[in-house]
């Protein structure tokens, strides 16, 4: 399996309520259900308020590189993708891990 962790950060005077932070956050939440390739999903707003910490976290798992690619290259992911570039940063981790 593939564990492939996103953390978001707002951009500067951006906040969880912008009209476009929220469509981004449902974009990314339908997911789920419309993309096969996912195995494990989840996705929150931090709660820590230290000044390291970034502000929302997609956590989700595949079976293996080639299911990560296509979920990557999928159009519906793309579109959540530019909408989250308008207002926001982000790093990834992706690695491997066993499923219990």
């Amino acid at each position: 399996m593939i564990r492939h962790l996103v953390l978001f950060k707002l951009a500067e005077g951006v906040e969880r309520d912008d009209p476009r932070v929220v469509e981004g956050v449902a974009a990314f939440r339908s997911l789920k259900g419309s993309i096969p390739e996912i195995r494990y999903w989840e996705l929150g707003w931090n709660i820590s308020d230290r000044p390291i910490a970034y502000d929302f976290a997609i956590n989700s798992g595949f079976d293996d590189a080639d299911a990560l690619r296509r979920y990557v290259e999928h159009p519906e992911h793309q579109a959540g993708v530019a909408l989250w570039k308008e207002f926001a940063t982000w790093v990834i981790a992706d690695y491997p891990y066993e499923a219990h």
